[in-house]
């Protein structure tokens, strides 16, 4: 886990120094007023005058700072049954692979707010969001049951038979889904299906967990759920 911790560290020293450099040399970079915000399909909707952008540049690595916290307490935080513990590595690979998209996206953005972009921001943010989600994919069927990180739902958190075979779906889905998306927004497919895909493969594992559950629940092969307290009366 340390090696990781030590990644996402160096990483958010890194970005907030970067943020730094560029604010400061803002009269000879920044565009003015420089954009913050883009709709749906890519066009800034939202411009902020260059000497007030700074705390709107300091967003993504507030919250590097916070994921890093998040990284140390969520092992601590867990309840035993489904503590991290048995997927550390993995667990701390995919923390540390969030804080890369974090302070991927802050160069992003700070590609974005300059006066002359030399490559379009909107097309290398959405590139690299459909990267996260294939790497993502590629590690998600070795995590075990928590109430963080995965495809957390009733059926998969009540029985570990369907959250490993949901995440192992989920796996295969999030990989090419993520693949495919990466080639098809770099080929100048349209933003919006993008998202559209995008959102088809990260929510089509909820409804099969339910239908898995459901079927091994016929079939007799769930686990009987404990038996609940019988009630003490006391004069």
């Amino acid at each position: 886990m340390r090696r990781w911790l030590y990644v996402s560290i160096f990483l958010t020293v890194l970005t907030f120094a970067g943020t730094l450099v560029v604010v400061r040399l803002g009269p000879d970079l920044l565009a003015d007023p420089v954009p913050v915000h883009w709709d749906i399909r890519g066009r800034p909707d939202h411009l902020v005058p260059r000497d007030q952008v700074l705390p709107y540049l300091l967003i993504s690595p507030g919250v590097m700072v916070g994921m890093i916290l998040l990284t140390l307490v969520l092992p601590w935080l867990s309840p035993k049954p489904f503590d991290v513990e048995r997927f550390r590595g993995t667990y701390a690979y995919i923390m540390g692979l969030i804080v890369g998209l974090l302070a991927y996206v802050q160069a992003v953005l700070l590609l974005a707010s300059l006066k002359q972009p030399p490559l379009d921001p909107i097309t290398l943010l959405i590139a690299g969001t459909f990267l996260f989600f294939a790497l993502f994919g590629n590690v998600l069927g070795k995590v075990r049951r928590n109430f963080w990180i995965g495809v957390r739902t009733p059926w998969t958190l009540v029985s570990e038979t369907v959250w490993d075979r949901t995440h192992r779906v989920a796996a295969w889905l999030f990989l090419a889904g993520g693949l495919a998306g990466f080639v098809a927004v770099l080929a100048g497919a349209p933003f919006v299906w993008c998202f559209v895909g995008l959102m088809v493969v990260a929510l089509a594992p909820v409804p099969y967990s339910l239908v898995l559950y459901k079927r091994l629940e016929r079939q007799g092969k769930l686990p009987l759920p404990p038996e609940a307290p019988q009630e003490v009366n006391v004069p």
